[in-house]
C-alpha cells in the first residue's frame, strides 16, 4: 500500500508579532515530541537521499529523521551528531530552503520535510537529558593543532579534530566564543544558552578554549606553528562595509557589526542588568537586504524604535536574506523601501543625522551576481527622517592576520585565499575557511569548509604530506 503523503510541513508554534516584536525570546517554540513524530513521517526515505547532497556538512538526513519517526530520540542524536556537532544552531539559522530541503522529493510537488525544525527538535531534546552520551576519543596521536576564531567553522574543525585523537586549542579574541554566533545573530533568532551549550558539549570532548587572545597581537601565526602542527584560520569577516557617501561620519550612523555586537554580545538590550550604552533611535533606517539588514531591523523595533525601514537598492526578489526573515520582519511592522538607493545625509545644527536622501531604481540586465543590476532614475531623489542610521551592506576579513602573516596570500578584498577541495591556504600548515575566506556567507557553509579543512589536517598529520 502506498504511503499517503502530507502535503504541508506540520506548523511550528511562535510567538505573536504583536507579542514578540516587544521582546527579545526566541519566536519560533519548537516541536512536541508529538509534532516532531508527525513531520518525520512525512520523509519518503528516499534511497538515493538527495537531500544529504544538499548539506554541506553530509548530515544522514533519512537516518536520523527515520530514529525520529520511530520515537527513537537518542539515536537520532547520535546519528545527527556524527557528522554536525552544532544541530541546535543549525536547526535554527542555516539556510534549508536553499540547501537540503530545496533538494527534498517531496519538494517537486509538495512542501519539503522540515528538516531544519527535527534537527532542532532532536537538539533540544537532547538537551533535557540528564545524560548526554559523548563519543569514544581514541588515544593522543601527539599532534597539536591550534585554532583560530570559535564560530561555526573553528567549532566544527575542533570537534572533528578531537574525535579523531589530536590535541585541539581554540583561541578566540573575544571574551566569550561562538564569533558570529554571539555578536552577530540576536538573542530572538539564536539565544546564547544554546550556543554555550554546542560550546560546552566540545570542551567536554576534550577541547581546550583560550578567550581573549589576538593572533596578529598577542601572539602571531609564525609564533603559533612553533608550537602547534597545523592551524586553522577561521576568523570570520568582521570588517564592516561603508558606501561612502556624503555625511557619512554624522553622529547616528553606526556598521551593523558595532549596532549588533552592543546588542548581543554585551547584553545591551538588557539594560540596565547591563550598562553597555546603545542607541535606542525613533525613526531607524537599516540600509540592506541581508540577514543582517533583519536581525538589524528587527533588534531596532524592540529597542522601542516607533518605525523602522529597510532601505535597499534591488527588488525583494533580489534580497538575499532567508524569506522567513523578511516575512518576520514584515509581520513585525518593518517597512520595506525596495528599488530605493541613499545618495547622501544630512544632519541637524548639533551634527546628529535627520534625512537619508535617496534615489529610486529600477531593475536592468543581470549582473556578476546572478541579480538583476539596479540603476538609478535620474530625477527620482527623495528625503527620508530618520534618527539613527544602521549600515548592513556587507563585510571583509579583518587584516590583522594577513598583515601580520605575510606570506599568507590574499584576494583583492583581503580574503585569505584558500583551497576549496582542502581548506589549505599558501602558507605550509596552515589552514583557513569560512567567512574569512569567502566573505559573509552563512553558518553551515562555514561548518562545511571546517569539515573540509579538518580532513585535510588530519591527512597532513598523518603522513607529514602538503
Amino acid at each position: 500500500m502506498a504511503k499517503k503523503i502530507i502535503p504541508k510541513k506540520t506548523p511550528m508554534k511562535e510567538q505573536s508579532p504583536e507579542e514578540r516584536k516587544k521582546n527579545f525570546n526566541e519566536v519560533p517554540l519548537g516541536y512536541t515530541e508529538e509534532e516532531a513524530i508527525l513531520e518525520a513521517r512525512r520523509c519518503l526515505q528516499c534511497k538515493n537521499a538527495p537531500c544529504i547532497t544538499g548539506c554541506p556538512v553530509e548530515i544522514d538526513i533519512p537516518g536520523f529523521i527515520g530514529k525520529i519517526a520511530e520515537g527513537d530520540f537518542k539515536e537520532a542524536a547520535r546519528i545527527m551528531k556524527d557528522k554536525n556537532v552544532l544541530p541546535a544552531i543549525c536547526g535554527r539559522v542555516c539556510p534549508q530552503e536553499d540547501q537540503c530541503e530545496k533538494l527534498c522529493v517531496l519538494a517537486k510537488k509538495f512542501e519539503p520535510v522540515a528538516i531544519g525544525r527535527l534537527e532542532r527538535f532532536i537538539a533540544d531534546w537532547e538537551a533535557t537529558q540528564e545524560k548526554i552520551d559523548l563519543p569514544k576519543i581514541p588515544p593522543s596521536t601527539g599532534k597539536r593543532v591550534a585554532v583560530v576564531g570559535s564560530g561555526p567553522g573553528g567549532l566544527t574543525v575542533a570537534g572533528d579534530l578531537i574525535k579523531l585523537g589530536h590535541e585541539v586549542i581554540i583561541f578566540e579574541a573575544l571574551h566569550k566564543p561562538g564569533g558570529v554566533l554571539v555578536y552577530g545573530i540576536p538573542e530572538f533568532r539564536m539565544p546564547k544558552d544554546i550556543v554555550e551549550r554546542e560550546v560546552d558539549y566540545l570542551l567536554k570532548l576534550g577541547v581546550k578554549l583560550k578567550t581573549s587572545f589576538i593572533v596578529g597581537r598577542t601572539k602571531s601565526v609564525d609564533e603559533l606553528l612553533e608550537e602547534f602542527d597545523a592551524i586553522y584560520i577561521g576568523t570570520g569577516a568582521g570588517l564592516p562595509w561603508f558606501m561612502n557617501i556624503p555625511g557619512e561620519n554624522y553622529k547616528g550612523i553606526y556598521s551593523a557589526n558595532e549596532y549588533l555586537t552592543r546588542s548581543n554580545l554585551m547584553k545591551a538590550y538588557l539594560f540596565p542588568k547591563y550598562d553597555t550604552p546603545i542607541v535606542k533611535g525613533k525613526e531607524v533606517a537599516v540600509i540592506g537586504g541581508g540577514n543582517v539588514a533583519m536581525d538589524s531591523a528587527r533588534t531596532a523595533l524592540r529597542l522601542g524604535a516607533d518605525e523602522v525601514k529597510i532601505v535597499y537598492r534591488r527588488s525583494e526578489k533580489e534580497m538575499p536574506a532567508r524569506i522567513e526573515e523578511i516575512e518576520r520582519a514584515k509581520e513585525e511592522g518593518i517597512i520595506f523601501e525596495i528599488l530605493t538607493l541613499p545618495v547622501s545625509y544630512h544632519a541637524n545644527n548639533d551634527g546628529w543625522v535627520k534625512e537619508i536622501e535617496c534615489i529610486r531604481m529600477k531593475l536592468g540586465e543581470v549582473d556578476s551576481s546572478g541579480r538583476r543590476r539596479p540603476l538609478p532614475i535620474d530625477g527620482s531623489n527623495f528625503k527620508i527622517e530618520v534618527d539613527t542610521v544602521v549600515v548592513a551592506i556587507g563585510q571583509s576579513p579583518n587584516p590583522l592576520i594577513p598583515e601580520t602573516s605575510p606570506d599568507l596570500k590574499v584576494g583583492k578584498w583581503g580574503n585569505i585565499e584558500a583551497d576549496p577541495e582542502t581548506g589549505k591556504t599558501s602558507k605550509k600548515g596552515v589552514w583557513a575557511g569560512g567567512d574569512v575566506v569567502r566573505g559573509g556567507a552563512t553558518v553551515i557553509l562555514a561548518m562545511g569548509d571546517g569539515r573540509v579543512a579538518a580532513k585535510s589536517i588530519d591527512e597532513y598529520l598523518e603522513t607529514g604530506v602538503w
